[in-house]
């Protein structure tokens, strides 16, 4: 353990608070600082110039990581139609149900990561706002939450795809990997979450879009990068 710490010492010297890295020299340093004797998730912090109390300023999607998540994800999907259920199966979802798997998470199971609905079930799902809402689970016609193909977008999500959304700070955080991907690979996905944000903006923001952005492993020290930057690279 003393030896991580050192480490950790010794990267956090390196980093220079008073400036801007670039989302390469981030990557590579994020994977150098997580030091842990876990796999460590890497995660992009957004701070963004909306204001999230307006319908018309929340930022809200979804994005395929090209690398993955790194951890297996589990996904719950709502729907009542043989063929549905038989797809939703094959595509390797944890629960598969209608107004039985309602009544389930009613009563307080939240044991997954991600779940799916088809248009006709969203009337029962509504009943969970509370439940699934907090935990930015609720299925999302946005987010390609809500669909009738729903084998397809188990097999997105298993393979990478993400929600994102922003909070009541305007804040939004997004995994894009774990400390054992390459730093291309956590580059990679980091560009792809970051190109993504951006053209989420909602044409009602005026002024600063992106505030602030940063990346850094559950256990290591912050990397800033440069907002202007940033949005320069993904125009």
């Amino acid at each position: 353990m003393a030896k991580n710490s050192k480490r950790v010492e010794a990267l956090k010297k390196k980093i220079d608070t008073d400036r801007f890295y670039t989302l390469e020299e981030s990557a590579a340093l994020v994977k150098e600082g997580a030091t842990a004797k876990f796999d460590e998730t890497i995660e992009l912090a957004f701070l963004l110039g909306v204001d999230p109390r307006h319908a018309d300023q929340m930022v809200r999607g979804s994005v395929a990581l090209p690398h993955g998540t790194g951890k297996k994800v589990r996904v719950v999907v709502f729907c009542d139609q043989e063929d549905q259920i038989k797809a939703a199966t094959e595509a390797g979802a944890e629960a598969v149900g209608g107004e039985d798997l309602v009544t389930r998470v009613q009563g307080g199971w939240t044991d997954f990561d991600a779940a799916v609905a088809t248009p006709a079930m969203m009337r029962l799902v509504g009943r969970l706002g509370k439940v699934l809402g907090p935990r930015g689970l609720m299925p999302s016609p946005k987010a390609g939450t809500v669909t009738n193909d729903v084998g397809q977008a188990v097999n997105e999500i298993k393979a990478g795809k993400i929600e994102f959304r922003v909070d009541k700070n305007a804040n939004i955080h997004v995994p894009v990997g774990k400390a054992s991907f390459s730093k291309e690979q956590i580059y990679e996905n980091a560009a792809s979450v970051v190109e993504t944000i951006l053209k989420a903006r909602p044409s009602a923001c005026k002024g600063t879009y992106l505030k602030a952005c940063t990346m850094s492993s559950t256990m290591g020290p912050g990397l800033r990068m440069d907002p202007a930057g940033l949005v320069a690279q993904f125009r």
